[in-house]
């Protein structure tokens, strides 16, 4: 087994980012079938990463996003020295991201330029923005050769779950999927309130299916309790509101039981194009063509107005036109017009 190909891959810290990772994971298996692919990432990513095939084992990253902690990535670098890797490749566009592996004596240290990572990266690459537009195909690219200029492939990521665990997961929260279909809203979305369709159309959308006799599950983090309950107080307290109540492993298991999605642009909006779930991708200040979801049976819907995108948190103009005009109607046609 120590002789296989080992490749450490250097996550990245966010939801959709790590998704999107697998895309590069496939490519490397692709190219290099017996290789094994270690993943150091921050610790709650690891339900993402268990349920990557591709993935030989996850290794948490002991920092928090943004911890410099020079000591302590000295001292993981010494950690790795031992497990034999034969490349690193960094999706982080960080200095400090390039310190562990450089410290490791990893042979080949695969990255983008980023920060001046001059001699810490000794298979860097300049990024051509233009040429790769979307943060999938800077990921895969970075499975090729350097001296590569064709376009990369970037098969879409696809996470598997296991029945056992969505069924302790349904349990677990008191719910059961029946024979009524399931309707996922995912109001909320870290970055800010640019990116969140109104409360108020959630909740429209969430009571015309409910008339329709489907079941609405909100979807969220803690910090998205507000926005949820917000939702559901709109749709009469009809839905069930699983804000702050799962773990990011549970989300991902009863996000596969959804017959339909809608989402910001957010991490678990990834998580659901990722288990092929029929999905609407609601865009406000972001740009669909920079991360967009990653699936044939995801729609995107942005209206594209002339101040859009800003990529700003706050609306920088204080009208919010490029979610605020977006109608309940236009989102259930874009959901309509998916095929099955």
């Amino acid at each position: 087994m120590e002789s296989q190909h080992k490749i450490l891959v250097v996550g990245p810290s966010w939801v959709g980012d790590m998704v999107m990772a697998q895309s590069l994971f496939k490519v490397l298996r692709q190219r290099e079938p017996e290789c094994l692919i270690d993943v150091l990432a921050p610790a709650w990513s690891r339900p993402i990463l268990e349920r990557m095939p591709e993935v030989s084992r996850a290794v948490d990253m002991p920092l928090d996003h943004g911890e410099f902690a020079l000591g302590r990535r000295k001292r993981l670098g010494h950690l790795l020295r031992g497990m034999n890797y034969a490349q690193a490749i960094l999706l982080p566009n960080s200095w400090k991201s390039a310190l562990s592996p450089w410290w490791a004596g990893i042979p080949v240290r695969t990255g983008w330029l980023g920060e001046m990572r001059y001699g810490l990266l000794n298979d860097w690459r300049k990024l051509d923005k233009h040429r790769l537009p979307m943060t999938v195909q800077r990921f895969t690219s970075l499975a090729y050769p350097k001296d590569h200029h064709g376009m990369p492939e970037t098969p879409a990521p696809k996470l598997e779950v296991k029945v056992v665990n969505i069924q302790a997961a349904l349990t677990s929260l008191g719910l059961e999927k029946g024979r009524q279909r399931v309707l996922a809203l995912c109001p909320g979305a870290e970055y800010g309130p640019a990116k969140r369709w109104p409360t108020e159309c959630y909740g429209e959308l969430a009571r015309r299916y409910l008339e329709s006799q489907w079941n609405v599950w909100l979807f969220g983090s803690g910090k998205d309790r507000q926005v949820c309950s917000q939702v559901n107080a709109a749709a009469e307290g009809r839905c069930h509101d699983l804000s702050g109540r799962t773990n990011l492993a549970q989300a991902v298991d009863l996000m596969a039981l959804a017959d339909a999605v809608v989402s910001n642009d957010s991490g678990l909006m990834h998580v659901a194009a990722a288990l092929d779930r029929k999905l609407v991708a609601v865009y406000g200040s972001s740009d669909p063509g920079f991360t967009p979801p990653l699936s044939e049976k995801a729609k995107v819907v942005s209206l594209g107005v002339a101040c859009s995108p800003c990529f700003s948190r706050e609306c920088p103009k204080g009208h919010l036109d490029c979610l605020r005009q977006l109608t309940v109607d236009q989102v259930i046609q874009s959901l309509a017009d998916i095929s099955p």
